[in-house]
């Protein structure tokens, strides 16, 4: 195998790799992430095709990343030291492969009937972990409002596990124009409304979930059709004040699973 070995941060590549991994406009504006890890190089790899660009550590890498780089033999390859690696990767052990990708554009559905909404969602961990909820519950599209985290940052990316890659995501969107579109109920999840389980989801069905701490802006809970709540447990001690807002995506969307299978 051959490959360029970069050991400068001044590297023009390197710079811009970093650009990748650290900046959402740069993503946006180039139509380009980098995948971390042989499992969502391969998720990629199954639909769209093979990376633009494989970037690997010095040093040994994984069975699993050592038989990848192998078996990309013919696609640039550039190696790093592994400082210069570690400040790509979003984890502490890395895997030893990143891969320098196009985003893809999936087909967003003109009517669908199982919508996920997130307003301001901050966190990438929590970004990624909805998306993954969501493509495994069968919701056919996620809208994000203009002020959540970017869905292909690195971080969002692992937290996903390949979601991105078969789940249509609309970054960006107008929330409260999209609701009024929406062609069947929008549920706003909030601390006092109708509970969850009182609701008929079987119906084309969408749920909007607010900032982790902030919750739902006024004008996106006034355009849905019903605030819902999910009801918890009264103990002894009281009960806590509520769920996160992955946990209390993951409610919503299975109860919905539940109830149309």
């Amino acid at each position: 195998m051959s490959f360029k070995h970069i050991v400068s941060r001044d590297n023009p590549v390197f710079k811009q790799l970093k650009k990748f991994a650290d900046n959402a406009r740069e993503r946006r504006a180039e139509g380009k992430t980098l995948l971390d890890g042989v499992h969502l190089i391969e998720s990629y790899m199954a639909t769209f095709g093979e990376p633009e660009l494989v970037i690997i550590p010095e040093g040994k890498s994984t069975v699993e990343a050592t038989g990848l780089i192998q078996a990309l033999v013919d696609i640039p390859t550039i190696m790093l030291p592994t400082l210069l690696f570690a400040e790509l990767t979003p984890v502490t052990n890395a895997t030893g492969i990143l891969a320098l990708v196009k985003i893809p554009q999936l087909p967003v559905p003109e009517k669908p009937v199982f919508a996920l909404m997130l307003e301001d969602i901050q966190d990438p961990g929590n970004i990624g972990s909805m998306l993954r909820t969501a493509a495994a519950s069968g919701v056919e599209v996620v809208y994000l409002s203009i002020s959540c985290t970017d869905a292909w940052s690195p971080k969002a990316l692992r937290g996903g596990q390949g979601a991105q890659f078969v789940l249509p995501i609309v970054e960006r969107a107008d929330l409260v124009k999209t609701l009024q579109e929406f062609e069947g109920n929008s549920y706003a999840t909030a601390m006092q409304g109708e509970s969850l389980y009182a609701q008929d989801l079987s119906t084309p069905t969408a749920f909007v979930i607010g900032n982790e701490g902030a919750g739902l802006r006024s004008q996106t809970m006034a355009a849905t059709t019903k605030r819902i709540t999910i009801p918890m447990a009264q103990t002894a001690l009281g009960s806590v004040e509520s769920l996160n807002a992955g946990a209390a995506t993951a409610v919503c969307l299975y109860e919905r699973m539940r109830q149309v299978n």
